[in-house]
């Protein structure tokens, strides 16, 4: 299989917080959900990959070839986009088609105008324009996403695009990863979220982060065969806990996480055991890795 970027040993440093050492590849043709806490180190794996900043060590190849991030079919084939102060807050829409214009020969401007329409957006040519300074949060990652997705890319990489989207937004954003990948088999998409649930739909891949580590990762259909939800009375508890890889509970029920493998000595009980969403299986996973850490 194909992949859009690999990772090899990667580590960055800063004064309080590491990040790696990191190896991923992300599959190409499909929308890759790159899932932590916030502090995790999202936004610094993502500012490694897109060159925003630079790494300590290891290595980065783009599209199966390409080591440098500026490379010329590097940067025009990647869309990049940050969770927040991506263009000067002076700017308004046609400032924004203006320099990307500019910027990227694969920047259409047509597209862009709709994309703006279609997210209820000043165009560049609307009479009276907002200034970013003056946009809502949401309405400021619309306007980020317009930009980027009239652009003719090969991968997305974009940084919490759903935080400040309102539910009906964060739905029309899963349709325009699937028409983006729909258009291209070669494209891919990775975004990063602190809350998956209302992006489940748009993603084919999960990475999960905690502490600056990669903690798990693979398709969702296969993960959610690796692991089982779980759940049943809280007196049940003490005679599973040690089958489960996380979980949490009352005075009267608990639910948890557990590999499959285990099926079978569980189904000794008086529990359910069902498939996970993706945000139950999120949560399940990063709570292990956070007691994890905690032993450390």
């Amino acid at each position: 299989m194909k992949n859009s970027i690999k990772l090899t040993d990667v580590v960055k440093k800063y004064k309080d917080f590491t990040l790696g050492e990191i190896n991923l590849e992300i599959p190409c043709g499909f929308s890759t959900a790159l899932i932590g806490s916030n502090g995790a180190g999202k936004t610094t794996l993502i500012d490694v990959m897109c060159r925003i900043s630079g790494k300590n060590s290891g290595d980065i190849t783009y599209f199966e070839k390409y080591k440098e991030a500026d490379d010329n079919y590097v940067r025009n084939n990647i869309g990049y986009c940050a969770s927040n102060n991506f263009f000067p807050a002076e700017w308004t829409s046609k400032n924004v088609a203006e320099v990307m214009n500019v910027a990227f020969d694969n920047f259409d401007r047509k597209k862009f105008v709709q994309l703006c329409e279609k997210m209820k957006l000043d165009t560049p040519d609307s009479k009276k324009k907002k200034k970013i300074m003056k946009l809502s949060d949401g309405n400021k990652m619309r306007l980020y996403l317009a930009a980027i997705l009239a652009r003719n890319t090969k991968f997305l990489i974009l940084d919490e695009p759903a935080s400040a989207l309102d539910p009906l937004m964060r739905d029309m954003l899963c349709d325009m990863f699937r028409e983006y990948l729909a258009e291209d088999e070669e494209r891919s998409i990775l975004f990063s979220t602190h809350n998956i649930a209302d992006m489940e739909y748009a993603t084919d891949y999960a990475v999960f982060m905690a502490n600056g580590k990669i903690v798990e990762k693979g398709f969702v259909e296969e993960l959610k065969e690796k692991y089982a939800l779980v759940h049943g009375s809280a007196d049940i508890l003490s005679k599973v806990s040690d089958r489960l890889i996380s979980y949490t509970g009352n005075k009267t029920m608990f639910e948890g996480i557990a590999l499959t493998e285990n099926r079978s000595q569980l189904e000794k009980y008086d529990i359910a055991i069902e498939v996970p969403t993706l945000q139950q299986l999120s949560v399940g996973i990063l709570r292990k890795a956070e007691k994890d850490n905690e032993v450390k």
